[in-house]
Parts: structure tokens; C-alpha cells; sequence
């Protein structure tokens, strides 16, 4: 069965979900698994893991992601993307310099109050399904960071390509709404492009169109060990290598650390942690030996 990565362009209009359903046929394979959510209207970056290669989901969750964004000034929506329904419009009085200004209230460590039209969950439904039947309900802000943040370019009066990098659990979209709250004139979110995600970029991405007509879907995925490619390496065999496919630590000098460790043959066996002289596993990748 296929395991490893595979990096979508995901398109417009596709929800992450439906990419993950379309791989799971295309690679004839029920264990397909996404990092990080993208909005039907956003394109870009998002890392599909195949089969054994869905245990580091969970990992690549974590990581920073870059967005290219067009910021809308004048203009406020009910979802904080031109998705929604338009609650107000304003004139823009606005100049580059002055969207540059009041930048950096919204870099570093921030909090953001997570928007209604949202999959967190309040009472066991999903805050959007709670914002189509027309209610509002309290959202505590969460700590998040924007490590940066930058106009790129003026395309228009009102439009501004923001470039932003960020942490986990970051809305783009709110994020325009606060920057043209503080701005007076509102905003909301024209375009979204992730650029990068997990540590993956753009210029790695494979389409859809491209996996969907491919002879061999299997064989444009990545190595689920690429991931992970920012640890050293450690080869084990013999004693060593029957320990850690059975689950158990195995003595390992040298310094302390994470490592990718590999079997006699090459194979990726798994994440591990080496302290005081001793491997544990942090997480397995093997297949089971028959």
C-alpha cells in the first residue's frame, strides 16, 4: 500500500476534506490525512499524508505557516472573506504608509478572537453551523504568533498583498478585519495563497489535475522520512533493531537528541529520542514484519 507525503496545490473551491476523499481513490488507500485547514476560496500548500506516513500529522500540525493575502480595505463581511455577506462598505482614505504604520500591533505574540464562521466548536456544534442559523456567541482570544507580516504590493485604492507568516491556529481572514478595524475604514479578506506549510513550499506542490491524471499517483509522493529531514540520521542493526520494532529503548551512546533512525536494510523505522545513552521511540514508522 502507498505511504509517504504528497504536497497539493490545493484549488479554489476545494475544501481540504474533499482533496483528502479524491486521494484516498486516486491512491486506493483509507488512511490519507491533512496539515493544517484551508478555506474552500484559498489555494496553496497542503501536505497530504498517505497510509503509515499519517502518524506525523500530528507533528507537522505544529509549524509555521506563509500566506499571501489581499487585504480589502472599506469593506466588512460577515465571514471576513468576500465569501460573506457584505455588512458594510466605507470610503478609504488610507495610504500604504499608513497601513505600514499600524503593522507591527499586530506582529509577535497577539492575541486573536477566532471568527463565528469558523470549525471550532462551541457545545458540540461547529461555530459556523451556530453563524448560519444567525447567532453569535462568545470566543475567547487565543495566543498566536505573526512572525511576519508586510505589504508587498498596492494593487488598487483599497487592495494590499500582505505577506504573513504565522503560527498555528491563525486566521488570515481575521486578521485583515482587525488590521482595517484599527485602520477605521474595515477590511476583509480578497485572496489567500499558502506558500508554504510544514516546512514544504510551493515550489514542491503537485495540482490536482496532475495526481488525478497521473498513471502512478503513488509514485509522486515523498518519503515520509522527508518530513523529518532536519534531524540527523542514525543507522542500527542487529540487538538494536529488534528492540526498537518491538517497542522497547536500546542503548545508543553519543549526544543527546532526536534522531531518524533506520534499520540494516535502510528502512525509516522511526522518530527517537537519545538521552543519557539510551534510545526511546518518540514515534514508529515501520511496516510489521509478517
Amino acid at each position: 500500500m502507498p505511504d509517504g507525503i504528497i504536497i497539493v496545490d490545493k484549488p479554489q473551491g476545494w475544501t481540504s476534506m474533499d482533496v483528502c476523499a479524491k486521494l484516498r481513490r486516486v491512491m486506493g488507500e483509507k488512511r490519507v490525512g491533512h496539515a493544517g485547514t484551508l478555506d474552500p476560496m484559498a489555494t496553496g500548500v497542503l501536505p497530504v499524508f498517505v497510509g503509515r506516513a499519517t502518524r506525523a500529522v500530528e507533528f507537522a500540525e505544529r509549524g509555521a505557516k506563509e500566506y499571501l493575502a489581499t487585504l480589502r480595505l472599506g469593506q466588512d463581511t460577515d465571514t471576513q472573506d468576500v465569501t460573506g455577506t457584505v455588512l458594510g462598505e466605507r470610503p478609504v482614505h488610507v495610504t500604504r504608509a499608513e497601513l505600514e504604520k499600524v503593522l507591527p500591533q499586530f506582529t509577535g505574540d497577539i492575541l486573536q478572537v477566532p471568527p463565528m464562521y469558523s470549525a471550532l466548536k462551541r457545545d458540540g456544534k461547529k461555530l459556523y453551523e451556530l453563524a448560519r442559523q444567525g447567532k453569535t456567541v462568545e470566543r475567547a482570544p487565543r495566543p498566536i504568533t505573526i512572525f511576519a507580516l508586510e505589504v508587498l504590493e498596492q494593487a488598487s485604492g483599497t487592495d494590499y498583498l500582505l505577506r504573513v507568516r504565522c503560527s498555528k491556529g491563525t486566521y488570515i481572514r481575521t486578521l485583515c478585519h482587525d488590521i482595517g478595524a484599527a485602520l477605521g475604514c474595515g477590511g476583509t479578506m480578497a485572496t489567500l495563497r499558502r506558500t508554504s506549510a510544514a516546512g514544504f513550499t510551493l515550489s514542491q506542490a503537485v495540482t490536482m489535475e496532475r495526481i488525478i491524471g497521473a498513471e502512478d499517483a503513488a509514485g509522486l509522493l515523498l518519503p515520509v522520512d522527508a518530513y523529518f529531514s532536519h534531524y540527523p540520521a542514525l543507522a542500527i542493526s542487529g540487538p538494536a533493531e529488534r528492540r526498537c520494532r518491538n517497542g522497547n529503548p536500546f542503548l545508543s551512546p553519543g549526544e543527546d537528541g532526536t534522531f531518524r533512525v533506520y534499520g540494516e536494510t535502510g528502512e525509516f523505522l522511526m522518530l527517537g529520542e537519545r538521552k543519557g545513552g539510551t534510545m526511546t521511540t518518540i514515534k514508529s514508522f515501520f511496516a510489521p514484519q509478517s
